[in-house]
């Protein structure tokens, strides 16, 4: 089955901000679009809603009138469900409910012509037990849209146990002809997206409730090192605590309370307490009027006389760190060794996953100083350090004297193991290899799904390959055996591609 041509008719079912969203999208590629809404008035809220953001493309010379006028001519609000009968393409964008789904499906496989595909949005419920009531489930698939649907790239196509294949290829394609890009998904809790991002939120929640930073220490640092566009706490805020909250639950709950997805006490208190972020006007962050967001911990400049540099091996990852610092004009000395910067007293090393105390003594090293990843070392702007207990206090000052002079920002956590950047990157690595293992997805489509569906700066599975054949399994065993947890558990691809030697794109 070909994409569908622009003379192919689309339903939406449900007009709130993510079923117009849809409708948009469909309408602006061309399709005549009816969209309905049992609530009444809804569907032509709906269609005024787009009608005034659009408007204001129009206003500002971004977008002619005419497209415009062309565009909303193109969608037409019904109001009663047997007037999408004629739809070639029918995408239910309800509230997530498996029995209201189910039953909207049954009306809809009675109403419409039989070649008709019929398409869920669902973000959380299995395709499969949508399907399980129907009486042709070979044309359902899923077809998971991200909010706002005329913004967001990404269309999951996820494909029930029944789903035709030809039907799943036939909406893929046709989301590529909206401008969209589509990943396949089989349909498993979470999906893609919902499933791979979980350790995002849940490293930075756990660090705060082991009290190794503050949550604007630690947004700064995903955004400054990891180039994320949003720290964990920022973008909780702003999707809602109660609605991050239930996702994880449900995830916990869909894989039988696997402790990798488990909820985070911290958030749960946030909940109870009705802070949910933007919409309540207190999350992690004030929103109330004329409340000041808190800055990040930063060490304060430190002085140093020292001018040479000792680079003992390959820094790995870390090697554009040497480039700042020979750019600084600082002398750089490069001799054998395992991975680490000598300066002054201190001795600096990119984390394995093991706290610095512990890695001290273990290697003898009592002045170590563990520095974190950096999505790019020549480009950041921010990074943390984590001491060891052993650590002389000069040995610090000179480990933050370095960095200082290298341009960096330095903020300093508790030592934890695998601090900020490292252990988030190898946890969204871990749950990408594991998603793949199982079938979920291809490497290219998790890849791809984490950078349209939430503008990740690279996709976890290639940036765990640019870390280095095994690294992201040995930080893992590293923290797994600090923690002495499941929750840290390295997948087996992973452990088979460290010892294998290569990568997930090799």
């Amino acid at each position: 089955m070909p994409a569908l041509d622009t003379q192919t008719k689309v339903a939406v079912i449900g007009a709130g901000a993510m079923g117009a969203g849809i409708a948009q999208v469909a309408a602006q590629a061309g399709h005549h679009v009816f969209l309905h809404d049992q609530r009444e008035g809804a569907a032509e809220a709906g269609r005024a809603g787009i009608a005034k953001v659009l408007q204001r493309r129009v206003d500002k010379g971004k977008m002619d009138q005419q497209d415009l006028d062309a565009l909303l001519d193109r969608i037409q609000p019904v109001a009663d469900l047997s007037e999408v009968a004629e739809s070639g393409l029918v995408i239910e964008a309800i509230v997530e409910n498996l029995d209201i789904k189910r039953g909207l499906l049954a009306d809809l496989e009675a109403l419409c012509r039989e070649d008709a595909i019929l398409a869920t949005n669902t973000s959380s419920i299995s395709v499969t037990s949508l399907g399980a009531g129907m009486k042709h489930p070979g044309r359902l698939v899923g077809m998971h849209f991200f909010n706002p649907a005329p913004l967001m790239a990404l269309v999951e196509v996820v494909l029930g146990l029944a789903t035709d294949k030809a039907v799943a290829e036939t909406v893929y394609d046709t989301a590529a002809n909206w401008g969209k890009k589509p990943v396949y998904a089989t349909s498993t809790p979470g999906f893609i997206v919902n499933r791979v991002a979980r350790p995002f939120y849940a490293e930075s929640l756990r660090l705060v409730q082991e009290q190794a930073a503050d949550p604007a220490t630690l947004d700064a640092l995903i955004r400054e090192a990891g180039n994320f566009r949003m720290g964990a706490f920022e973008l909780t805020d702003l999707i809602g605590h109660d609605v991050n909250y239930a996702v994880t639950n449900s995830v916990f709950n869909a894989y039988y309370q696997d402790t990798r997805f488990l909820p985070s006490l911290v958030q749960q208190e946030l909940v109870s307490a009705g802070r949910l972020g933007r919409k309540s006007g207190q999350g992690f962050y004030s929103y109330q009027e004329g409340a000041e967001r808190p800055e990040p911990q930063t060490e304060a400049p430190r002085q140093s006389n020292e001018s040479v540099v000792i680079v003992e091996g390959s820094l790995g990852p870390a090697s554009a760190l040497v480039d700042r610092l020979r750019d600084a004009g600082l002398k750089i000395i490069e001799r054998a060794g395992n991975g680490q910067l000598r300066f002054g007293q201190a001795v600096l090393a990119l984390t394995d996953g093991r706290m610095a105390t512990e890695r001290a003594a273990e290697e003898g090293c009592a002045n170590l100083v563990l520095f974190d990843l950096a999505f790019d070392y020549a480009q950041a702007s921010r990074l943390a350090i984590a001491t060891a207990d052993q650590a002389s206090g000069q040995a610090i000052d000179d480990a933050c004297a370095l960095l200082q002079k290298a341009g960096l920002e330095v903020s300093r956590i508790a030592d934890r193991p695998g601090l900020v950047i490292m252990r988030t990157v190898a946890m969204l690595a871990n749950e990408g290899a594991d998603a793949h293992l199982h079938g979920v997805a291809t490497v290219d489509d998790i890849d791809l799904a984490m950078k349209a569906g939430l503008n990740y700066p690279e996709g976890p599975l290639s940036w765990s390959d640019r870390l280095g054949a095994g690294r992201t399994f040995t930080v893992l065993t590293n923290i797994q055996n600090s923690y002495g947890e499941d929750r840290y558990r390295p997948s087996l691809l992973l452990r088979k591609n460290c010892f294998a030697n290569k990568g997930f794109y090799a």
